[in-house]
């Protein structure tokens, strides 16, 4: 008797658009193995709505920790780059073996195992791209403050925007502040107009979260924060 534990996943509602989503989950994540994305188990499609089989991930998400209360603080600089880094692997891998296009790169969508290693998960609205091609055309989809703004204005994806995403991830592990911060004003859009503002007026400590100013030098952190702004 197998006694694997799995995450089940399935929808609240017979809804056709999530059924499509759960169908274009289990078409991309067959084609897909790396350490750092969650495995599909197995599915069942024939059930009163689709459910879909996870490997089980115990340590909640990127965004509980680093986020949730008094809960932050304990993410370490070092850590921080770990996830950074296991997180940039499974991009690549996407973007260069398979040609997937994540389209919801967010805290939330970043699993940790019991050892803090990173899971990407949530492929429901991924795309993959025709081999010929560079780039798909597609109603806007994902999660607002990590969109990428051109893809928001013009429709077109491509696997700048999953970076794009990734830089908006960067941001919150380095100021420790949520998308929808207080810090976004009229004059800053977003968390990440915010951080290229105060990167480029020289202000990038006073944004910085105070862990990762005990943890880091000022050149590492520098350097960190202009691959970020590469990235944004």
């Amino acid at each position: 008797m197998d006694t694997t534990v799995v995450a089940i996943k399935k929808s609240k509602m017979i809804d056709p658009n999530q059924i499509v989503q759960f169908v274009n989950e289990v078409v991309l994540l067959s084609q897909i193995n790396h350490p750092n994305i969650v495995k599909l188990v197995g599915c069942c499609l024939e059930t009163h709505v689709p459910l879909l089989a996870y490997e089980y991930i115990v340590n909640e998400t990127l965004h509980h920790h680093l986020h949730g209360q008094g809960r932050g603080s304990s993410l370490t600089w070092r850590m921080r780059l770990k996830f950074a880094v296991e997180t940039s692997q499974a991009l690549a891998y996407m973007h260069s073996s398979t040609k997937i296009i994540h389209r919801d790169i967010k805290l939330s969508n970043i699993l940790l195992t019991d050892d803090f290693t990173v899971k990407v998960s949530d492929f429901g609205i991924s795309r993959l791209v025709p081999k010929d091609q560079m780039q798909v055309s597609t109603a806007v989809q994902g999660t607002l403050g990590y969109i990428d703004p051109e893809y928001f204005s013009s429709g077109i994806l491509t696997e700048k925007s999953d970076v794009y995403s990734f830089g908006v991830v960067l941001v919150e592990l380095l100021t420790g502040e949520k998308v929808n911060s207080n810090m976004v004003t009229r004059r800053n859009r977003s968390l990440a107009d915010h951080f290229v503002l105060s990167l480029n007026e020289g202000q990038l400590i006073e944004i910085l979260d105070d862990q990762i100013k005990l943890d880091g030098t000022v050149e590492q952190l520098n350097r960190v924060a202009q691959l970020v702004k590469s990235c944004l």
